[in-house]
């Protein structure tokens, strides 16, 4: 018995394949199922975290990524399983319980109200007192506190809709260590940050493992496994297929994992077929936003834009779809100018913009993916008063298939289907609308690179059949590999223009988006 209780406390465990774990574990998640109605989300899935550790968990959409850092979190109970902390069994039914545990989930959408201070979603809820009163001045003292902990400064009385998205993270870093907590999770935490942010976010994190904190990192940008995790664990499936430790494992073994097949190239190949001229910019002009902005998009080209976080890419897109209005400049499509002044009118000119924010303005996440497939289209899946649904079905269920979107329910809310299969209904709804100038603003933000793959070869199909394809990301990788041609803009203007992607670096892009 005594042997027994050593092991179970000792916690030099072993994983399964025999390597033995030196560090004292902080966490353990054994053996965790998680069913759904159709769905095993997690099998068996087993996990360990040690003391001031970074565990990096990968795995495509739908893997199971999400439904067991909920699981930890006390949103959602495991059918079975167990949770164990210092290798004493917890029970974790509320997230309030595992607040209390020492456990801290920061989700990829922040729970921040935009409205309150820093100071006051920080202690939201469990408001510091004094004589019947809330004590602001000791909110605001331990508030100043939290952030020196992260070797930040922050005014604790700014709104939190006046910050940045990054400076909303470390609002959420400084909540979870009001907490006092010893596990945080961070859901894919630069998917919306500059390269600098990311860069503080790394120190942040670096500096939270000094104080023994241990962090569960979630992210599908494997570039950045290596530079911040100690080891990582990948599901697929809703089970665990691989654990490793980041110095052993290669980039091309952890896809391999996750995709469960080698994949031979990360971008489809692609020999560009440029035609006639499709689209002409001349002068655009928006503020300080757009500032004289003129180029040329071919038929069958794939155009890309870089730049920093508000170098007027995605305002230059917008403009060109319609949601917002130019001071000046001229568009031309196939040499005829054309007067755009609301998305509608661009839709109807055979523009169409899939948005950097899909959820907020792609998407309306509580209607189904069939119903969402054909809003642009109405006019013509309308007869009479009603809407022709078993048509619009057909016509779904045809993208559906052509797409490869994986779906079981098209009268499901599309709010349940993973970042890549959202991305496609999107596409699928502007391919019925027969547009052949197609606008992709961060086309795979947020999605796995199986599902990455999957859309750059719909987007290399789509240039094939003759289609002007517009992509603008913030993944260099990205436009390097997939793109014809870059236009690189700064602080509104062009900069200049790579004719030639195959010989450039990352940062020849780079030295021309900060000169």
């Amino acid at each position: 018995l005594n042997e027994k209780a050593d092991r179970a406390t000792d916690l030099n465990t072993m994983d399964k394949t025999g390597q033995r774990y030196t560090e004292p574990v902080l966490l353990e998640m054994k053996d965790i199922s998680k069913s759904f109605p159709g769905v095993k989300a997690l099998d068996q899935v087993s996990l360990h975290l040690a003391e001031a550790e970074v565990l990096a968990l990968l795995g495509e959409n739908g893997a199971g990524k999400s439904t067991l850092i909920k699981v930890l979190g006390g949103a959602y109970q495991a059918d079975a399983g167990e949770v164990l902390i210092d290798g004493k069994s917890q029970g974790i039914h509320t997230p309030s319980e595992a607040w209390d545990a020492g456990i801290s989930i920061i989700y990829q959408e922040f729970n921040l109200i935009p409205g309150l201070s820093v100071r006051e979603n920080i202690y939201l809820g469990r408001e510091l007192t004094k004589r019947g009163f809330i004590d602001e001045v000791h909110e605001r003292d331990l508030t100043r506190q939290l952030f020196h902990r992260i070797g930040l400064e922050l005014d604790p009385d700014i709104l939190c809709k006046d910050l940045s998205v990054a400076q909303q993270q470390t609002v959420e870093i400084a909540k979870a260590l009001s907490f006092d907590a010893r596990i945080i999770v961070m859901d894919e935490p630069s998917a919306t940050l500059t390269t600098r942010e990311v860069d503080v976010l790394f120190k942040i994190i670096h500096d939270l493992k000094t104080q023994g904190i241990s962090v569960i990192y979630i992210s599908h940008r494997l570039n950045e496994v290596h530079q911040i995790a100690d080891r990582v664990l990948v599901l697929r499936d809703g089970s665990v297929v691989g654990e490793e430790s980041v110095p052993q494992v290669t980039r091309d073994k952890l896809i391999e994992m996750m995709v469960g097949r080698p994949m031979d190239a990360e971008f489809p190949p692609h020999e560009p077929r440029t035609g006639k001229i499709k689209l002409r910019v001349e002068g655009l002009c928006l503020g300080d936003e757009v500032q004289d902005v003129s180029f040329i998009a071919r038929q069958g080209e794939i155009l890309g834009f870089a730049g920093l976080v508000g170098a007027g890419r995605t305002e230059t897109m917008r403009l060109l779809f319609g949601a917002d209005r130019p001071d000046s400049g001229r568009i031309l499509i196939d040499e005829h100018e054309v007067s755009i002044r609301d998305p509608r009118e661009a839709i109807s000119r055979g523009i169409c913009l899939l948005s950097e924010d899909r959820k907020a303005e792609g998407l309306i996440l509580g209607m189904s993916s069939r119903e969402n497939f054909a809003l642009p289209t109405l006019k013509r899946l309308t007869k009479g008063l009603f809407v022709d649904q078993h048509r619009e079905a057909e016509r779904f269920e045809d993208y559906k298939n052509n797409l490869n979107i994986k779906l079981t329910d098209p009268e499901a809310p599309v709010l349940n289907l993973s970042g890549g299969n959202q991305q496609k209904v999107v596409l699928a709804k502007w391919l019925e609308a027969n547009a052949d100038i197609v606008i992709f603003d961060e086309p795979t933000r947020g999605i796995d690179v199986g599902a990455k793959y999957e859309i750059y070869l719909l987007i290399k199909n789509l240039a094939e059949e003759g289609k002007c394809i517009i992509i603008v990301s913030s993944e260099l990788p990205e436009l390097l590999g997939l793109c014809d041609r870059i236009i690189v803009m700064h602080e509104g203007v062009i900069k200049g223009e790579i004719l030639e992607p195959a010989s450039y670096s990352q940062e020849d892009i780079l030295d021309m988006a900060i000169s």
